[in-house]
């Protein structure tokens, strides 16, 4: 995830500026934190991981399709369409879920929520 909003995050929105004065600082912000109210499919206490970026976001039309295996909007060569798919399996196998929220123009958030489990 990190790796694809570096990808994204110093790319235009759809279609370039409209200002070509307009300067864009390409960012990732990467954040955790804990929380135990239940939303989702995951309850109780978990984690969560959130990586955003800065980038033109993601179309609509293709977001139901950027978790499955060997889908990727990267050139020939640049992608395998392997991590987001990887990346998701391993958080559902550990019990959690991974969401994304998108808008075009604005950028991504893709968000990470495992269940923290106390052994005793």
């Amino acid at each position: 995830m990190i790796d694809n909003a570096f990808s994204a995050a110093p790319l235009p929105p759809e279609g370039g500026f409209s200002d070509s004065n307009n300067i864009k600082i390409p960012t990732v912000w990467v954040k955790t934190s804990k929380a135990s109210l239940p939303t989702g499919e995951v309850r109780g206490p978990r984690v969560i991981i959130s990586v955003s970026d800065n980038g033109p976001g993601i179309p609509q039309s293709i977001v139901n399709k950027i978790f499955q295996p060997f889908f990727t909007t990267k050139p020939t060569g640049q992608g395998t369409g392997l991590g987001l798919s990887l990346g998701y399996d391993i958080v559902r196998a550990h019990g959690g879920e991974l969401v994304i929220d998108t808008k075009d123009g604005e950028g991504s958030i893709f968000c990470i929520k495992l269940p923290i489990t106390i052994n005793t």
